[in-house]
C-alpha cells in the first residue's frame, strides 16, 4: 500500500493540476488520515470570535435571497447581499453594529476568563496556533494575488501528466484506491512507454521558462520586484550592473608606488640582520 504522505501529495496534486473534485469530496478521502486536533479546536477551546455587523446582516439576508433566487449561486446571493448593505443607510446598519458591539464586549470578558484559567504550556500553543494560522492566511493571500496577477503553472512531473491522463479509467472506487492503482501502473510502465511522459515533462518545464520569464519582466515593468524569484532578481542586477568598474590611474599609481616601498623595507630590515649578525661575531 502507498504511503499516507504519498496519497496525501497525490491529492493535492489532482486538486491543483485538473480540479476533478470538490471541496466535499477531499474532505472526505482526506479524512483518513488521522491528525491530531490542535488545542483550539479541543473541547474546552477558546470562545469564538463574534460575528460583525455586516456579517450579521449576511446571516439574516442570505435565506431570503437564497428563495428569491434560487438558481443563483453561493457567489452571487453573497454579492447581492453585498449591494443590499452598501444600500443601507447608517441608521439602517446600527441595529446590526450595535448587536455586534455587544457581542464584542462579551467576548473579551470571556476570553479574558478563558486565558486566565490556562497554563503556560497551554499559552504557548494556542500562541503558536495564531501564528500558524497568519502565515496560512498570508499564504493564500499571495497564492489569489498572484493568480489574479497570471503568474504561469509550474511544470508537472512525468507521473502527474500519467496520472491526470488515466485517472478516469483507473481501478478503484475511491481516490485513494485509484492512486494506488496508478502507482502500481507506472511502476509496471516500461521505460520506453514512461519516456512519453518525461518527454511531456521536459516540454512543459520549458514552457514553464518562457511564461515565467515573459511574466517576470511584466512584474519588473508594474513595478512588483517583490513577486520575482531570488535568482532572477540577483542575475537582474548583475546584468544591469555589468562589469565591474575600472580602477582610476590614481589607485593604479598607489598601488604600483607601494610595492617598492615594501620591497625597500624588506631589504633595509635583511641588511640591518646582517650587519648586527656580523658584529655580534667580531665582538
Amino acid at each position: 500500500m502507498a504511503p499516507l504522505s504519498f496519497m496525501a501529495a497525490g491529492i493535492n496534486i489532482l486538486t491543483k493540476s485538473f480540479g476533478l473534485f470538490s471541496s466535499a469530496s477531499l474532505a472526505r478521502c482526506s479524512c483518513a488520515i488521522t491528525a491530531a486536533k490542535p488545542f483550539s479546536t479541543a473541547a474546552g477551546g477558546p470562545p469564538k470570535r463574534p460575528l460583525t455587523g455586516y456579517m450579521r446582516f449576511v446571516k439574516e439576508q442570505q435565506p431570503q435571497v437564497t428563495r428569491q433566487y434560487p438558481d443563483a449561486k453561493a457567489v452571487e446571493v453573497i454579492r447581492k447581499v453585498a449591494e443590499r448593505w452598501r444600500g443601507l443607510t447608517l441608521i439602517q446598519k446600527q441595529p446590526f453594529e450595535q448587536a455586534a458591539l455587544v457581542d464584542r464586549n462579551q467576548y473579551k470578558v470571556t476570553m479574558q476568563r478563558f486565558q486566565a484559567q490556562l497554563t503556560p504550556e497551554q499559552s504557548a500553543v494556542l500562541v503558536e496556533e495564531k501564528r500558524q494560522k497568519r502565515a496560512k492566511r498570508k499564504n493564500i493571500k499571495k497564492k489569489r494575488e498572484l493568480t489574479s496577477l497570471g503568474k504561469p503553472k509550474r511544470p508537472r512531473i512525468a507521473f502527474n501528466i500519467f496520472m491526470s491522463e488515466h485517472f478516469e479509467e483507473a481501478r478503484g472506487d475511491t481516490m485513494p484506491a485509484k492512486m494506488k492503482s496508478l502507482l502500481e501502473d507506472w511502476k509496471n510502465l516500461y521505460m520506453t512507454q514512461k519516456q512519453v511522459y518525461v518527454q511531456l515533462a521536459e516540454d512543459d518545464k520549458v514552457r514553464y521558462k518562457t511564461e515565467m520569464k515573459t511574466w517576470e519582466d511584466h512584474m519588473v515593468e508594474i513595478g512588483r520586484q517583490d513577486l520575482i524569484r531570488r535568482k532572477e532578481k540577483t542575475a537582474r542586477k548583475t546584468t544591469k550592473a555589468g562589469k565591474k568598474k575600472p580602477v582610476s590611474k590614481v589607485k593604479k599609481l598607489k598601488t604600483v608606488a607601494k610595492k617598492p616601498l615594501a620591497a625597500a623595507k624588506k631589504t633595509t630590515t635583511t641588511t640591518t640582520t646582517k650587519t648586527t649578525g656580523r658584529n655580534t661575531r667580531k665582538a
